[in-house]
């Protein structure tokens, strides 16, 4: 039994004995408080609650707002009314009921939610009646007025308390920061992703900065403490992940990240020169020990959006482009794009209509030597429209070397294991056989890299190699049989997408949520540049 179920268990005896005096003061026998639902059918009858009302406590989510108002109402059917004492009541319940139960001072007055049911209704007739003098004395006397700063206050609170349950669990808004999945979801589409269709999965996080991801906007730093912790539960899901759907997740290399004010850099950026080519200040600055690494628990790594490509048990494969699936081609996404040279017939370029065209600056790239010259990332609906500028634009795909010295390296792409597993580039890729859970492989030294950090940081196994074995766990081992079930994702922007080909195999615990509908669209994510109407409201899938 995992720490978490103990604390639960534990967290529930103490609020069941809690209750013990509690119920005693109220005429209720004290045993009661000791028998699991009994306890709760008790207690709503002691702040004026039907007895049916804990079935509420079984549905996820509501039960949290049902709880934390029962004990509100058993402190005010104490007489404890203050803001401070509905506080506590909530965050330190049993703690609070202790108190109420031990203190002999502290008398049970009754129902509240009849009392101020009660008291409500002489106000309203006090006021009907026109007597001024009676409202008035009836308003100076009122146990539950709240002064307007406290409704302020709660109305916050529950306002916050609530949207980060509903982030957490439900639905979370999320904006395309990069073009990786041009042209299907553009730079500055705002989208709702729901946590439901794939399962809601718990938090492993539980000390954060409501309504934050992971860093704190313009102060900087996390928004999160890493302990206490829990471990993540996925429950039941409503739909199963589809082949060639958008999903969203935590970015797998995202444990150990360095943290930049324009984007977040893995360990396997800096390791295999993706920081250098990028910014060379930056990797100076990492290497040089003055950029501090930040490990983030699971649910805390970058959300990232991608297409599932490949399911769990498929073998993908990269020819000339082209995906392979299990021998046969892939469907490809109608907006698909690749970086194309295009060799203009002259310098003067109309570039006027390329926003309208869904071609955003960053896929438009001047090369410094040759005005006449642009590197643009282009689907085939844009490849003809630039073309019909011009009889003579000519336009060709940019190949992907494979020469070292034009700066190809065999380790940047997943698994960074050029020796044994190559030459492979972003068009010619593979294959790859993706893993399903409970399939047993062999592993060994030629192909453990594919495989490293499944068994060795996804799935929680010591891995270590002594004397040209593998250890797992301490135990040599010549294969492996997988926890989880695992995907392939890829951009639609195939040559701007860092997915996959770059850091592997997205484990299914790291899997967020499904995409829902585009609620708002801004052209290249600038309010400046104005709305894309024709976006808004519009579906997140489009294949």
């Amino acid at each position: 039994m995992s720490w978490f179920a103990w604390m639960m268990i534990i967290g529930y005896v103490l609020l069941s004995a809690s209750l013990y005096k509690v119920f005693e003061k109220a005429g209720e026998e004290g045993w009661k408080a000791l028998v699991p639902g009994l306890n709760f059918v008790v207690w709503s009858k002691l702040v004026g609650r039907p007895a049916w009302w804990p079935v509420w406590l079984l549905i996820p989510i509501v039960n949290v707002f049902i709880y934390a108002g029962l004990a509100v109402d058993l402190v005010r059917s104490f007489g404890k009314y203050g803001f401070w004492d509905s506080f506590l009541a909530v965050v330190a319940a049993p703690f609070y009921f202790f108190y109420l139960g031990m203190r002999p001072e502290e008398k049970y007055i009754g129902p509240t939610l009849p009392a101020e049911k009660a008291y409500a209704e002489k106000l309203a007739a006090a006021q009907e009646k026109g007597s001024k003098r009676q409202y008035e004395k009836l308003m100076r006397e009122n146990p539950y007025k709240k002064g307007a700063g406290r409704e302020w206050a709660e109305a916050i609170i529950f306002a916050v308390f609530a949207a980060a349950l509903i982030r957490l669990f439900l639905i979370e808004a999320y904006v395309i920061p990069t073009s990786s999945m041009e042209g299907s979801l553009m730079v500055g589409d705002f989208l709702f992703v729901s946590k439901a269709h794939y399962g809601i999965r718990t938090p492993e996080t539980v000390a954060m900065i409501p309504l934050l991801h992971n860093v704190v906007p313009k102060i900087g730093g996390e928004s999160y403490w890493e302990k206490p912790s829990l471990k993540a539960v996925r429950l039941p899901a409503l739909e199963e992940i589809e082949r060639n759907s958008p999903v969203v997740f935590n970015l797998p290399a995202g444990d150990s990240v360095y943290i930049f004010p324009d984007r977040t850099w893995t360990v396997d950026d800096v390791r295999y020169g993706m920081v250098r080519d990028a910014n060379p200040r930056y990797d100076q600055l990492i290497r040089s020990g003055k950029k501090e690494l930040v490990t983030r628990p699971m649910d805390k790594r970058d959300h990232y959006i991608k297409r599932a490509i490949g399911l769990p048990g498929d073998t993908l494969q990269i020819i000339d482009r082209q995906v392979y699936l299990n021998g046969k081609p892939g469907e490809n996404p109608t907006n698909m794009q690749f970086l194309h040279v295009v060799n203009f017939p002259s310098s003067n370029i109309n570039e006027r209509p390329f926003a309208e065209w869904g071609i955003s600056e960053e896929d438009n790239i001047r090369d410094p030597n040759r005005a006449s010259v642009r590197y643009m990332f282009l689907s085939e609906e844009q490849k003809e429209k630039v073309q019909a500028m011009d009889p003579n634009i000519q336009i060709e795909f940019y190949e992907h070397s494979t020469d070292p010295s034009r700066g190809y390296n065999p380790d940047r792409l997943f698994p960074h294991d050029g020796k044994n597993y190559g030459p492979w580039t972003v068009d010619n890729y593979g294959p790859i056989w993706i893993p399903k859970k409970g399939v047993t492989v062999p592993i060994n030294r030629d192909n453990i890299n594919m495989f490293r950090r499944i068994i060795g940081v996804y799935e929680g196994n010591e891995l270590e190699f002594s004397n040209g074995q593998i250890l797992i766990n301490g135990e040599p081992d010549t294969e492996y049989t997988f926890k989880m079930n695992y995907y392939w994702m890829m951009g639609d922007n195939r040559h701007n997408s860092e997915d996959s080909r770059v850091w592997g195999f997205v484990p299914e615990d790291h899997v967020v949520g499904k995409p829902l509908f585009i609620w708002f669209s801004l052209r290249e994510g600038s309010l400046a540049k104005g709305v894309n109407w024709s976006r808004v409201f519009s579906s997140a899938d489009r294949r």
